[in-house]
């Protein structure tokens, strides 16, 4: 059994029903590409901690749950708890195409022509602009070159929003089926990311996507137009719309990643 089979089974052996909403599910495992995959397919994602430090810190506040049984313990990896997984409940979505912009955005982008849109164009600036400055860090190094490789077998995909030549903003996530995981955002100009998200979600609905999963809820993600709906729901519709296969391969709808206005999306 492949790496990517072993976590896929170790990934469905977990209770969901009962993890946690509000902390980690699991700790351990490995961050290889196939790996990755399986865990979005089963509506989870990684927070790698940044150094010794952060995982041991991870052990003091989850270890007494881990030895409970209440978060799992995968196999794989050196040092468990130096990569947790996480599949919030409720879980916050939006629709693909309903992202919301607010009058006064989409009234300026409508007479906006300095901006300009793009899908998979610059995926590792995406990233490297998504990981600056971010406390705790959680996009380690080990993660961007998951992420790079699931990005160059189409299952990872990223939003950017230039002005110019100059990339101001830009969103990744991850494909499955239906869905689209959103891992993280940036901006250089005001309401460049909230831009880049409407623009993604909307090439992501024209391609056959039906939902946008902004993962962690809260007042910004609210205001992009997402609904908190129960984890058992979510899972619900991860099964629905993807293929069921475990490889490395992506099974997303193939995005339309051509430049564009921004005036569309006002």
């Amino acid at each position: 059994m492949g790496g990517a089979d072993q976590a896929a089974a170790a990934f469905d052996a977990l209770d969901l029903r009962h993890a946690p909403g509000d902390g980690p599910v699991a700790f351990g495992g490995v961050l290889g590409p196939g790996e990755l995959l399986a865990a979005y397919r089963r509506g989870l994602f990684p927070l790698p901690a940044a150094d010794e430090f952060a995982s041991a810190y991870n052990e003091a506040l989850y270890g007494d749950a881990v030895d409970a049984g209440e978060v799992a313990l995968l196999p794989g990896g050196v040092d468990p708890y130096a990569l947790a997984w996480w599949s919030p409940d409720p879980r916050p979505v939006i629709a693909a195409g309903g992202v919301r912009l607010g009058r006064g955005l989409a009234r300026r982008l409508r007479n906006q022509s300095a901006w300009w849109t793009s899908a998979d164009r610059a995926f590792g600036r995406v990233l490297e602009a998504c990981a600056q400055g971010r406390q705790p860090v959680w996009l380690t190094e080990e993660l961007a070159v998951a992420l790079t490789r699931l990005h160059a077998l189409g299952a990872a995909h990223s939003g950017e929003v230039w002005e110019g030549e100059e990339l101001i903003g830009g969103v990744f996530g991850v494909a499955v089926g239906t869905v689209l995981s959103l891992d993280s955002m940036f901006r250089r100009r005001p309401d460049a990311a909230r831009v880049a998200v409407a623009d993604l979600g909307a090439r992501f609905g024209a391609a056959g996507g039906r939902l946008l999963d902004a993962q962690w809820d809260g007042p910004h993600v609210r205001s992009l137009g997402a609904e908190p709906v129960a984890r058992a729901r979510y899972l619900a519709e991860l099964a629905g719309g993807g293929d069921g296969a475990d490889g490395a391969d992506g099974d997303g709808p193939v995005l339309e990643g051509v430049p564009m206005p921004v005036a569309r999306l006002g």
